[in-house]
């Protein structure tokens, strides 16, 4: 499922195949911007923004969001096209194909921050700002910690996975109120490490154990039983999101 970390790492991705090539090639599949051509533009740079996406080329801006399926294929060419491409660069030898996208606009590149200006501090980029992001969390002190955890306004990076993962180690149930926070700031911090600390991977860890199977605290792990204390990990899939939990570490 792709997060803060994923769009961090797909950017990295990017910027390492792109930055600094000319497009050789630029067909986008989606019919409102199906006519602009990118064509022989410089690829000045890639960023990322929360779980957003932006390649800078000339004067535009490729914006995408991969929200729930979404993904960046790159690599020597032939990186495989299928009828879920919406989107295919290409740079000489090397093919950039965005897949089943979410998202995908083509931004006036000095205006493309608009799009973006509403998120709160990224746990991944140069504003990060624990101050700001604790006072964001605590803002509504009635609202679930799963609510304001997911949202993008408060603090932008953080999906599912990590808003249970973060729940757990903070023993605090998805659906309990923000004013059971006792240390938003140490809250913050810890989701700041969590992606911080997988953004180079694919296979995300929260357990600081790698090995298969072994990587997440709750998340996916229903029925299964808690590493802490043994307890079954529940789960309410009836949630807006789906929710995991321990009952005897969560309270």
């Amino acid at each position: 499922m792709p997060e803060g970390d994923t769009v961090w790492n797909t950017a990295a991705m990017l910027r390492q195949h792109l930055a600094g090539r000319t497009l050789t090639r630029c067909d986008i599949r989606v019919p409102r911007f199906a006519t602009v051509d990118l064509t022989g533009k410089v690829v000045d740079e890639v960023l990322s923004r929360g779980k957003h996406l932006f390649i800078r080329v000339g004067p535009a801006s490729i914006h995408s969001h991969l929200k729930m399926d979404g993904s960046w294929r790159v690599g020597s060419r032939p990186v495989r096209v299928d009828h879920r491409a919406r989107i295919i660069l290409e740079a000489g030898d090397i093919r950039a194909v965005g897949v089943d996208l979410g998202v995908l606009d083509i931004l006036d590149r000095d205006h493309d921050g608009d799009v973006v200006a509403h998120l709160g501090p990224d746990l991944l980029g140069d504003d990060w700002d624990p101050k700001a992001a604790a006072g964001n969390l605590t803002a509504r002190p009635d609202r679930s910690v799963a609510e304001a955890l997911l949202d993008q306004r408060v603090l932008a990076g953080i999906g599912n996975v990590y808003c249970n993962e973060l729940c757990f180690v903070s023993g605090l149930l998805p659906t309990a109120p923000v004013s059971d926070i006792t240390d938003p700031h140490r809250l913050v911090t810890r989701a700041r490490d969590m992606l911080w600390a997988n953004r180079f991977r694919w296979n995300r860890c929260t357990t600081g154990d790698t090995r298969a199977g072994r990587q997440l605290w709750v998340y996916g792990r229903a029925g299964q039983n808690c590493r802490r204390c043994g307890t079954r990990i529940k789960c309410d899939e009836a949630a807006e999101r789906v929710a995991y939990w321990c009952p005897a570490c969560q309270r």
